[in-house]
């Protein structure tokens, strides 16, 4: 099956309207109408199909005209949109029951506006944010985080991650 981005999606690129990961945008700049969602998913980058799901229930991207989807990546598209997600790995202990790379997609934007309010002094730990690939990657960095904005400011981080 081959996506293309849709004109949502077109706009969400250009004003970055819709929070993606590193990964994600990356892997959604790749689907330009010539590439199929597994050469996507084998390009290396980390992304995984729930990431692609995920962007196709928020309507950035579309099965090509022609290209029939897979019911499962239709269908997994419309129940995530009509309901939480559900976990694909184990939850982390005393959780709610979201995954970790959940935690991590929640956590994620927040972390990055928070030390992108830092300005200049926080430039390196925004760019520490920036290179996590995992929920344990940020969730070490909490702490410095938290240090630098504050624990009133870091409540919604330690919230995403530990809720």
């Amino acid at each position: 099956m081959i996506l293309v981005k849709t004109q949502t999606g077109h706009q969400a690129l250009k004003d970055r309207s819709v929070t993606l990961s590193p990964r994600q945008r990356s892997a959604f700049i790749l689907f330009d109408g010539k590439r199929a969602v597994d050469e996507v998913l084998a390009n290396g980058m980390g992304i995984v199909r729930e990431d692609i799901d995920h962007m196709v229930a928020l309507g950035l991207l579309e099965p090509m005209a022609g290209s029939a989807a897979p019911p499962a990546v239709v269908a997994s598209a419309v129940v995530d949109a009509a309901k939480p997600a559900v976990p694909s790995a184990a939850p982390a202990a005393g959780s709610s029951g979201r995954s970790r790379q959940q935690r991590y997609k929640d956590a994620y934007p927040i972390a990055t506006q928070l030390t992108g309010s830092l300005g200049l002094m926080g430039f390196r730990l925004n760019l520490q944010v920036e290179g996590t690939t995992s929920y344990e990657d940020l969730l070490a960095l909490a702490p410095k985080i938290r240090a630098a904005v504050g624990p009133e400011k870091a409540a919604a981080l330690d919230k995403a991650l530990n809720d």
